[in-house]
């Protein structure tokens, strides 16, 4: 199989790798550098959850090759909690009771934090349409719609 050496910052932290042309950027999180947040779904880009953040956008990692992203900065569901502290997102989450069976959560939770970035005050009209790729079948949504509202009120980080 022909590999290929690539660059990436992911969380924070800098890789250099080796990987396979053909191995998706989701495997490359979760088999090379471990990090087992990102889940994979329905492997076809339609369902959201291995969402993650490449130069700050939301992209569907089992999509993408782990050689596109040569140069990005990646942020996985893992960098969001803070020296074991969580995220806004993550306590307004538990709060509004926006966690289910939490299979959706991490891609959700990429999803929102794109969408602070983007709209730091959002209205739930706003929430509805930029989550339109991230399928949760638990919540009906109203949860994590009034959660990302809320994480937006405690306007810290986003």
């Amino acid at each position: 199989m022909k590999t290929l050496t690539i660059q990436v910052t992911v969380n924070g932290e800098a890789f250099c790798k080796t990987v396979g042309v053909n191995m998706t950027l989701l495997e490359f999180l979760r088999e090379e550098l471990h990090l087992t947040g990102t889940k994979l779904g329905c492997n076809e880009g339609e369902c959201g959850a291995c969402t993650v953040l490449v130069d700050g956008k939301p992209v569907n990692s089992c999509l993408m090759l782990a050689v596109e992203a040569d140069g990005a900065e990646i942020f996985t569901v893992e960098g969001l909690a803070k020296d074991g502290t969580l995220h806004p997102l993550q306590e307004a989450f538990i709060e509004a009771g926006a966690v289910q069976c939490g299979f959706c959560t991490p891609g959700m939770l990429m999803s929102a934090k794109a969408l602070l970035d983007k709209y730091p005050k959002p209205t739930a009209q706003q929430i509805r349409k930029e989550l339109e790729g991230n399928i949760c079948r638990c919540t009906g949504y109203d949860r994590i719609v009034k959660a990302i509202i809320l994480a937006s009120e405690m306007n810290k980080e986003g």
